[in-house]
């Protein structure tokens, strides 16, 4: 089978005719603070049918009564244990590449079943400036990191075998629809904060109207022991934060400082009390510059499965190609058991 017009021109581009030597210059790396939290806090289950099932509850029976003397009392028997449920799912990350590519870049494989031995030819640094098997993997790994990120902001809708993301239960609207097989619109205490659409708010430097309604807002999130520790925004909304924190300044662990000393970043806003306020470019990427999402990330986990995180795969080359292949794969899902500790925001 001939080469396509993109394998021809990957190949060009990594022979002697690349001028620059070394790595391809990355150019649309992005950091990943959602993806980054998740990962450093991810947890392990050992396997299952099909669902990550967590213990929740909100609703309490016992109750103080009074009692003189020979009273009668009576006893509560609590039954208020509910099962919050999460799928977990099984992800993919592969690649190929021919024996014909590698000679090409200088290099012939040794085991040519899965391809695992390799040797450069002599002098290959005179024909090969940019590694065509470097590049590829690190393709993959980027890729993959690309991926999983945008799939951990989403809810689940843009493909049924994909690990549901924080808005599948960072709602816009928490007080219907079943999340986790609980009904919040009878659940009240399985629903997160919210303030988006009718609600969203309006930035005002001379009222700071935003910083006051994070605030209470922060109040409300605290009341059932939320801390979120992980506040990710679009750049609208960073940019609304900004409009207010310049006008008046904030308060510090110093007293009440103006902006200019304050911890202002290009990336994120620094607020006592209410955290760190982190630019997250993959909100921009999916239309949502004007939110933020509030998470609590001891409450909101990624669980993996036992001896499936990132698990790397070297399938044995089919008979009849002489093509490798490299693949990465991962089984697990993202778990929430206390709604009410997160929230998302929407700035008009």
């Amino acid at each position: 089978m001939a080469f396509s017009a993109g394998e021809l021109a990957n190949i060009a581009n990594a022979a002697l005719d690349f001028y620059i030597k070394g790595p391809a210059f990355a150019q649309t790396i992005q950091k990943r603070p959602l993806l980054d939290a998740m990962l450093k806090a991810k947890k392990t289950f050992p396997g299952g049918k099909g669902n990550i099932s967590l213990p929740v509850k909100g609703d309490y029976t016992t109750a103080l009564e009074g009692y003189t003397h020979n009273d009668s009392v009576s006893y509560a028997n609590p039954a208020n244990l509910k099962r919050a449920v999460f799928p977990w799912k099984e992800l993919h990350a592969g690649i190929s590449l021919t024996l014909t590519e590698l000679k090409i870049d200088g290099i012939s494989v040794t085991d040519t079943t899965t391809g695992k031995g390799t040797s450069n030819h002599s002098s290959r640094e005179l024909t090969a400036l940019t590694g065509l098997l470097e590049d590829k993997l690190d393709d993959m790994a980027e890729g993959w990191a690309r991926s999983f990120d945008a799939m951990l902001h989403k809810d689940g809708s843009q493909d049924a075998k994909q690990v549901p993301g924080i808005k599948a239960f960072i709602t816009d609207d928490p007080t219907t629809g079943t999340v986790a097989g609980l009904d919040r619109s009878t659940v009240t205490w399985w629903r997160n904060r919210s303030k988006v659409g009718g609600s969203k708010i309006t930035a005002s430097a001379a009222n700071q109207t935003l910083t006051k309604t994070l605030r209470s807002e922060l109040r409300q999130i605290q009341r059932f022991g939320g801390r979120p520790n992980l506040v990710i925004c679009g750049s609208d909304f960073i940019n609304a934060l900004e409009l207010e924190v310049a006008e008046k300044g904030i308060y510090t662990q110093q007293g009440f400082t103006k902006a200019g000393s304050t911890d202002i970043g290009l990336a994120q806003i620094s607020m006592m009390g209410l955290g760190d306020f982190i630019y997250d470019p993959t909100l921009d990427d999916l239309s949502e510059s004007k939110r933020c999402y509030m998470i609590d990330t001891r409450h909101t986990k990624l669980w993996v499965m036992d001896g499936e995180d990132m698990k790397q795969h070297n399938p044995a080359r089919p008979e009849d190609k002489y093509v490798l292949y490299r693949a990465v794969t991962w089984t697990g899902g993202l778990a929430c058991d206390q709604m009410n500790a997160n929230a998302v925001y929407e700035v008009a």
